[in-house]
Order: structure tokens, then C-alpha cells, then sequence
């Protein structure tokens, strides 16, 4: 049973009080919600996106705690969380994170059969990528996969298929996804390495600024290939331009690795998103 008293730290363990994965989840779905709409997305699908994003972030923050509540401990960043503190019961954990998944179906069922179909991957991503850092060194990419799937329902909600347009945009989402969180990783790579959890910033060592950096050109590169798809106009392209001057602003911020400034770094990217967006919500005019 959930119990009032618990009400802080449940907003804790849903992250709400840190939303920048709800930013990261957020501004790609309005790339895709403006793009399948052609800068006039429905109303509807809108605000259901926009309350899905919220709500399965929420509930992939849970799952992921659950997943790492013995892992945690020893992590210093994250030793103080809900569950792996104690604050919390296993059992709360997954009541809260069924109810979320729960209230976040009935929102796809205002949508099409299309729509509700991909929402059924949405969860199995959701529900399994925290326990990939065991197994492989490429968790961020079942990351980038969650964080980007998305797309496709965005465009399933809005036009009732998936164009080659959507599952370009898809590609680039998890490439970007992998470019942040391997900055997020490297964060607590020193802690990670000792407990024997596996990331990509352990598996780039040495060549992480790098690789990031190519992932990143890759980005901007898939960005502009849209862009001509679309025959996107000159606000498209400014945007993709701000976004390309976020990723060489971020590549000085790690440049000595310190852990904070690869931290700053990868919420940085908050930005990237939104100037991507106000390109394309730019260029496309005024919705609705």
C-alpha cells in the first residue's frame, strides 16, 4: 500500500523534483508530434504525449531504483535514495510504478489501435533497461531505445503509420541518448568500475571524448538529412545550428573529465533539445 507519509520520498523516487529526464524525454516527442503534424499537431495527442512523458519517466525512475536498490548503496551519489536507503518498501516501489504504467495506458487508449500496439514495446523498454548494465556495456543504447520510442508512437498517433522520416528521427534520438548518458556515466565511472557495473564510459575508456564527439557529428548530420526530407526553411536550421554550438560548449566542459563538469555537461543538454525544437516549431509557425 502506498501511504501518504511517504509522499516526499515517492516524488524522490519518480525524480519529479529533478526533471531533467522529463526535458530529455520531452523536446524529441515535440521534434516528432511537429514534424508527423507538420506544425499543426493534434491537440489531443499533444497533451496525452506530454502527460505520458511525465508519467513513464516517472515510472522508469522507479523501476530503475528498484533494479539498482542493492547497487546503490554504494554508489555515493545515489547511497541516500528512497529504496536503497530503506525509506521506502520494494513492495511501495512497485505498487507506485504499476499505477503509473497503469494510468499511463489508459491515455493511450484515447489514441489509435496503431498507437496502442508500440505502447506495449514502451513498457517492455522501460521495464527492462536497468537491468542491462549487468549483462552488457551498452545500456545506454536500451536507454536511447526507451527514451526514443516516442517517435514512432508520435507518428502512429498523428498519421496512423511510420514513415522513413520517423524511424530516421528515431535513429537520431538514440544516438543522442547514447552521447548524453555516456556523459552521465562518466559521472560515476570511479564507482561503477569498483562494484562491476557496466557502461559505456567504462567500455570508450580513454577515447570517451571523443567517441561522444562523433556521436554527436552523427546527430547533427541525421538532423540536417531531415531537414532536407522535409524541406525545412531557415529557423529549422538555425536550430540545428544552436544545438551544434551546445555539443562544442559541452566538449569543453569535459574536457579534463572532472565528474561535476561531465554532470553539468549532460544536463546541458536540456538545452540541445529545446533550441532543436524552437527551430522546428520556428519554422513550421504557430500550432493549433
Amino acid at each position: 500500500m502506498l501511504k501518504l507519509a511517504h509522499l516526499p520520498d515517492y516524488i524522490s523516487l519518480t525524480r519529479l523534483n529533478r526533471p531533467i529526464g522529463i526535458y530529455l524525454l520531452l523536446w524529441p516527442t515535440l521534434w516528432a508530434l511537429w514534424i508527423a503534424g507538420q506544425g499543426q499537431p493534434d491537440l489531443l495527442v499533444t497533451l496525452v504525449f506530454v502527460a505520458g512523458v511525465v508519467l513513464m519517466r516517472s515510472a522508469g525512475c522507479i523501476i530503475n531504483d528498484f533494479a539498482d536498490r542493492k547497487i546503490d548503496l554504494h554508489v555515493e551519489r545515489t547511497k541516500n535514495r528512497p529504496l536503497t536507503s530503506g525509506r521506502i518498501s520494494s513492495r511501495e516501489a512497485l505498487t507506485l510504478f504499476a499505477l503509473l504504467c497503469a494510468i499511463s495506458f489508459g491515455l493511450v487508449l484515447l489514441m489509435n489501435w496503431f498507437t496502442i500496439a508500440l505502447s506495449v514495446v514502451a513498457v517492455l523498454l522501460t521495464a527492462t533497461y536497468p537491468f542491462m548494465k549487468r549483462y552488457t556495456h551498452l545500456p545506454q543504447v536500451v536507454l536511447g531505445m526507451a527514451f526514443s520510442w516516442a517517435i514512432p508512437m508520435a507518428f502512429a498517433a498523428q498519421t496512423g503509420e511510420l514513415s522513413s522520416i520517423a524511424m530516421v528521427l528515431f535513429l537520431t534520438n538514440v544516438i543522442w541518448t547514447v552521447a548524453y548518458d555516456t556523459l552521465y556515466a562518466m559521472t560515476d565511472r570511479p564507482d561503477d568500475v569498483k562494484i562491476g557495473v557496466k557502461s559505456t564510459a567504462i567500455l570508450f575508456g580513454n577515447a570517451d571524448k571523443l567517441i561522444v564527439g562523433g556521436l554527436q557529428i552523427i546527430v547533427i548530420a541525421l538532423l540536417i538529412a531531415i531537414g532536407a526530407a522535409i524541406q525545412a526553411g531557415l529557423w529549422y536550421y538555425l536550430g540545428i545550428a544552436g544545438a551544434a554550438a551546445t555539443f562544442i560548449y559541452q566538449q569543453w566542459m569535459i574536457k579534463d573529465r572532472v565528474p561535476a563538469r561531465c554532470f553539468q555537461a549532460f544536463l546541458h543538454n536540456h538545452w540541445s533539445g529545446m533550441i532543436i525544437f524552437a527551430g522546428i516549431m520556428a519554422d513550421y509557425g504557430l500550432p493549433f
